[in-house]
């Protein structure tokens, strides 16, 4: 990523290494020698090695040279998202390869919408999902490149006086390059949840401090408005929103006219690819409309695959667009860095991953780093990015299909044609297992039958009434026909039916992005002095990554 990996005029070029390091260690600076050591080479060794600038980039050389290597692979290319398509019954697809700043591959596969059965084509624009997350952090790196004033190590409680946290030492020192790192302590969810209710940006910051907080800057949780905090905070800084932010300092410049952080703009594009949700193993239906506007650098740029080819190349020639310096390497690099350990070994034969400032930073089986990010809707996106720096390629492909890691098996198969030559392994059935949980329904009473002969504890106006919870609001518990509804979100707009379970515990059926099909919660309603005094939303109660429950869906009765 940084301007002295890459040889003017040239690819990163590497040459075949003849001879080892000379048998020395240097030991806090000195040089320890052990032994007799005769001066000279040693043999070379039997696996070819690129060797790079420093050792660190020294990587196993691929099995044919670069430019032979990459053509082989995009030949295969097709055939590898046909496969995958087929195998998986995902609608449509587009794919882009960028390579030594040029884009070499481009395609269109499937269809917009089942229903209509129209065809995608280059021009289609898709919803991205979470591989906003890069894209925003380029953008930010060019805001920090034009504001001398602004860095990654900025705190957003500078930028944003009246943001608050959970904990007051969060909110004072928590720096942009947190929220972007996923280490501000925000639990995984957080804020998602509200998402769900329908509420918007603005009631979402304003709630974050309602949220108990993981251990700040040790722990990872991948968190959609912790970024979108650090992400507002740049655009507040510039007295805009972040919409007009992005546009103007990555999407103009690049000439990615097909691309918006507006769903209300993703909407009126006639040409868009429809999400489509998974039902069963292989049935995808356009069921549900998935509106990210409230975390939109996180989560809400639509594109096509053309357009983020115009992104890709710029990050792999360094900030550079059209020969012209765009954005600083620094703060470039610095954001595809890795930043915190996000994928922990649990064998000393693992490799960890990290993550940058909105990137995953890993490496490839023969030592090359890779960048790379994926993007998931369970309403019907998925969606992947992978960039080879020192080979100056990067591959993406959008999908109008909920997540069952299609795009991750194309791109990873691309990269095995071109490293290796072959497949690693069936990339279509790992990513399928690795990604088959968010598929799966959510809740402490999902697969479970209610008990027969199930009654309330009480009669239905025992339960009626308006309860309060400071980070959620206002759930408003109505009766019909002696049947249970309840109401929650801004206007009232998210809508349960409570149905008896036992005593008073009711079950309800948790809907959104976050709730796939199939997911039950109990709704535990509390007593004092025989009438009821609250209910918890279990559901609503807790985070994924966090054993203890939350607090946050505990509801008071208002008198």
């Amino acid at each position: 990523m940084t301007r002295n990996t890459r040889m003017p005029g040239a690819q990163h070029a590497r040459r075949v290494v003849a001879t080892t390091l000379a048998a020395a260690v240097v030991i806090g600076g000195a040089t320890a020698c052990t032994g007799d050591v005769t001066a000279g080479p040693s043999p070379a060794p039997t696996t070819p090695i690129d060797v790079g600038t420093a050792p660190n980039q020294d990587a196993i050389a691929l099995y044919t040279g670069r430019d032979a290597a990459i053509a082989a692979a995009l030949e295969k290319l097709p055939g590898h998202i046909e496969d995958a398509l087929e195998r998986s019954k995902v609608p449509g697809a587009q794919v882009a390869v960028v390579s030594g700043g040029k884009t070499v591959y481009t395609g269109a596969f499937g269809v917009k919408d089942v229903r209509t059965g129209d065809k995608v084509d280059d021009g289609t624009v898709f919803l991205i999902a979470s591989m906003s997350k890069p894209i925003s952090a380029t953008v930010v790196a060019k805001a920090i490149t034009d504001d001398p004033k602004l860095s990654w190590s900025t705190p957003v409680h500078d930028l944003l006086p009246s943001f608050e946290m959970g904990d007051p030492y969060v909110t004072a020192h928590a720096t942009v390059g947190d929220y972007f790192a996923h280490r501000s302590g925000i639990p995984t969810g957080g804020g998602d949840d509200l998402e769900d209710l329908g509420f918007d940006r603005a009631y979402i910051l304003a709630h974050l401090k309602e949220i108990p907080l993981a251990p700040f800057r040790t722990t990872y949780q991948y968190s959609n408005f912790g970024l979108t905090t650090g992400a507002e905070a740049i655009a507040t800084s510039r007295g805009q929103t972040w919409e007009q932010t992005a546009k103007e300092l990555l999407f103009d410049p690049l000439g990615m006219t097909s691309t918006t952080s507006s769903h209300a703009d993703f909407l009126a594009i006639e040409d868009r690819a429809v999400q489509h949700a998974r039902l069963g193993d292989d049935d995808f239906e356009p069921l549900f409309d998935r509106d990210p506007d409230a975390e939109a650098p996180a989560g809400g740029v639509a594109s096509t695959a053309t357009d983020i080819a115009k992104w890709m190349a710029m990050v792999l020639a360094d900030g550079e667009h059209d020969g012209a310096p765009l954005i600083d390497a620094a703060p470039l690099t610095e954001a595809f860095s890795a930043q915190i350990v996000n994928s922990h070994n649990t064998a000393l034969d693992q490799r960890p991953g990290h993550y940058g400032f909105g990137m995953n930073v890993g490496s490839a089986v023969g030592g090359r780093v890779v960048l790379s990010h994926s993007g998931a809707f369970s309403m019907g996106t998925g969606t992947a990015v992978s960039l080879v720096p020192d080979l100056d390629l990067g591959i993406t492909m959008l999908t109008n299909g909920a997540p069952i890691g299609v795009p991750e098996a194309v791109n990873q198969a691309f990269l095995d044609d071109v490293m290796f030559g072959a497949q690693t392994r069936d990339w279509v059935d790992a990513f399928r297992a690795r990604l088959e949980p968010f598929n799966h329904p959510v809740g402490d009473l999902a697969g479970q039958t209610a008990p027969a002969g199930a009654t309330m504890g009480g009669s239905a106006s025992d339960y009626v009434g308006t309860y309060t919870s400071p980070y959620f609001g206002t759930l408003t518990v109505t009766e019909s026909g002696g049947a249970l509804q309840g109401a929650l979100g801004p206007d009232g707009g998210y809508t349960f039916a409570f149905t008896p379970w036992e005593g008073d515990t009711m079950a309800f059926v948790p809907t959104g992005e976050n709730a796939p099909t199939g997911s039950l919660s109990s709704a535990v309603f509390t007593r004092s002095g025989g009438s009821v005094s609250g209910v918890t939303l279990t559901y609503f109660n807790g985070y994924p990554m966090v054993e203890e429950p939350s607090g946050l869906g505990v509801f008071t009765r208002v008198p």
